[in-house]
């Protein structure tokens, strides 16, 4: 691993995308510490500390602990996740936005569709926060309707500016952007969460056998994660002999891999970020049918589980169909001449199609579980809520997925230089011996 370390910082390419990640990253973790201007950090601060509950502690999850400084990061990067949740639902419904997505230049158009619902999701959300804040006791230090005007904008720009860094990560650093984000804040949150643990324990608020049931329980969740990340079902396709132009290419065997859960971690955060988006927008709201949803969904209660565990499951299908289409991949297959042994190639997309389904079902029931029986069993001991949020699923299978997506993208670069990569393991063990 150390030899790793050192190989992956001898090559320059690599080390300035590894330095861009970590660069961009701490930008973003200033940034959360920035208040929108005409707030009073104290006394906001003081506010959250005396009232903690379920909706705030969930907010500060996915933003790092921005939402209680009341920073121009509050609201994360769940703005620009809801809208594509969005425009991703309005492509099944609009024929014409799905045949735009797929042109190359079309993209780019939905790439802009894509920021300006941002814009648009960011000020409701922002507008939410406001009222949020004008019910305070002295957070504000300037008059209502300024603080208003003037938090929209930054609270929106500084939205935008997470996008903005996101995609300058998925560039030219390493690993997702958006993904990447999301970890950094739920990594920056684990000191204070431990801090509030060993507190807890020491002044006997907390059991500590209870404690060690939760800490095995933290390893033993994120063994299946690894497990449920590594798991493949191969589909075995044959490449009859061909000609091309004066060559002729001998027939081969190769498989697809198909991943037991091939959406990974986006099902939990795009569940995530849609149930955030009402309870962002109804909590403190002087609207009454808003704030009983927002109290309907309170994190912590049965409904929210309960819709949780199905958006997973529904988003689990919904993205495999977009990333794998069987159609388009049982094209490919016979272009190429190839063939999957015991199937008619008429019906391949058939077969194709059912086996995602055969996949994607256990990998979404398992993923959902994996996302609530720690957040249950927490429940059930009185955890602090933000040591239950991060000891939950949500934040494990968030943390254990994008690091192995980092992690492979790691070792494809190092292998791209002929070097070991990090989880080549059979491979070193065998240069060991």
């Amino acid at each position: 691993m150390a030899n790793t370390l050192v190989d992956m910082f001898r090559m320059k390419d690599i080390k300035k995308k590894v330095l861009i990640t970590f660069g961009l990253l701490i930008v973003t973790r200033i940034g959360t510490v920035i208040p929108v201007p005409g707030i009073n950090p104290a006394a906001v601060l003081q506010y959250f500390e005396a009232s903690s509950n379920s909706f705030t502690e969930y907010l500060n999850f996915f933003s790092g602990g921005a939402f209680s400084y009341y920073s121009i990061f509050m609201l994360g990067v769940m703005p620009y996740i809801s809208t594509q949740i969005i425009i991703q639902l309005l492509m099944l419904v609009i024929p014409s936005l799905k045949k735009l997505a797929q042109d190359p230049q079309g993209s780019k158009k939905i790439q802009q569709y894509t920021r300006y619902g941002t814009i648009v999701v960011c000020i409701l959300q922002s507008l939410a926060t406001t009222v949020y804040a004008r019910s305070i006791p002295g957070a504000l230090t300037i008059g209502t309707v300024p603080f208003t005007l003037i938090a929209i904008v930054s609270v929106t720009t500084g939205s935008m500016l997470l996008v903005w860094i996101g995609e300058k990560i998925t560039q030219y650093g390493v690993g997702n952007g958006i993904s990447l984000l999301i970890f950094a804040g739920i990594v920056a949150r684990i000191p204070s969460a431990l801090y509030t643990l060993i507190t807890s324990v020491r002044l006997g608020t907390l059991n500590p056998v209870a404690v060690i049931v939760v800490v095995v329980m933290f390893f033993f969740v994120v063994a299946l994660v690894v497990y449920e990340e590594q798991g493949q079902r191969k589909i075995p396709v044959h490449y009859a002999k061909r000609v091309v132009g004066r060559k002729m290419y001998g027939s081969q065997s190769s498989f697809i891999p198909f991943k037991i859960n091939p959406s990974g971690v986006i099902p939990v955060i795009f569940a995530s970020a849609l149930l955030s988006f009402p309870l962002q927008i109804g909590y403190n709201s002087q609207v009454r049918w808003l704030q009983s949803v927002a109290r309907f969904l309170d994190p912590q209660g049965a409904p929210y589980l309960i819709i949780y565990t199905l958006l997973i499951i529904g988003f689990a299908f919904f993205y495999t169909q977009i990333s794998l289409n069987p159609i388009e991949m049982a094209k490919n297959i016979r272009d190429n001449g190839g063939s999957i042994p015991g199937v008619r190639n008429e019906k391949m997309e058939e077969y194709l199609t059912k086996v995602l389904n055969r996949i994607v079902l256990p990998g979404s029931l398992f993923l959902a579980f994996i996302a609530l029986i720690p957040t249950l069993i927490q429940m059930f001991f009185s955890f602090p809520q933000n040591v239950a949020m991060l000891f939950g699923g949500t934040s494990l299978i968030i943390l254990v997925g994008v690091d192995l997506d980092t992690m492979r993208q790691l070792d494809g670069l190092m292998k791209m230089h002929h070097h070991e990569g990090f989880v080549d393991v059979k491979k070193r063990k065998a240069n060991k011996i």
